[in-house]
């Protein structure tokens, strides 16, 4: 079991618990999945940067990538339907965990002037958004064999119900945010 998820099971649970009533351990909110994302507009012209990209997204979450595609024509963007416009991963169970102990305590503090991140990017249903500029603060990736820099974006998915249940989950996890 994933040092995350023990932490989770024992203080998480009965600090929420006691918290906000909860009568059920059911009714505790907890971490449903996490799905990272890369879009990848240049794709459309440069076809190597969808293998660039898959090898750097599975290096950080040991998981293969889909392709995602496009659902309508832009012709401002030389897009047409059907053509892959980014890649994504969705996680969960003990890789979820596992990933999201890595991205707390030793990818986020790897930031230059990193003073955390930011409270307000819950969605109003408990869940979280958190988007990366770069791929290369992952310790899994190499900076040498990088080709372009690629921002992501990590939704961190709940069953918590507001945004004060889902940001209190995620503090008492661990996740390093703002002061404020």
């Amino acid at each position: 079991m994933s040092r995350l998820k023990e932490r989770y099971q024992k203080e998480v649970v009965p600090t929420l618990m006691g918290e906000y009533a909860y009568k059920n351990v059911m009714q505790v909110p907890r971490l449903e999945k996490v799905a990272i994302n890369i879009g990848l507009g240049e794709a459309t012209q440069n076809p190597r940067a969808l293998e660039a990209a898959e090898k750097d997204l599975a290096a950080i979450t040991g998981q293969h990538p889909v392709i995602t595609r496009a659902k309508w024509s832009v012709s401002g963007f030389k897009v047409r339907t059907g053509m892959p416009i980014g890649m994504m991963v969705t996680l969960r169970g003990n890789r979820m965990y596992d990933f999201l102990d890595k991205l707390m305590n030793a990818t986020l503090p790897r930031i230059r002037d990193f003073q955390g991140v930011s409270r307000n990017s819950f969605d109003g249903r408990g869940n979280y958004t958190l988007g990366l500029g770069e791929q290369i603060i992952f310790p899994e990736i190499e900076y040498d064999k990088v080709d372009k820099i690629r921002g992501l974006e990590i939704s961190i998915i709940t069953t918590a119900r507001t945004n004060d249940e889902g940001r209190r989950l995620l503090e008492l996890l661990g996740m390093p945010f703002q002061r404020g």
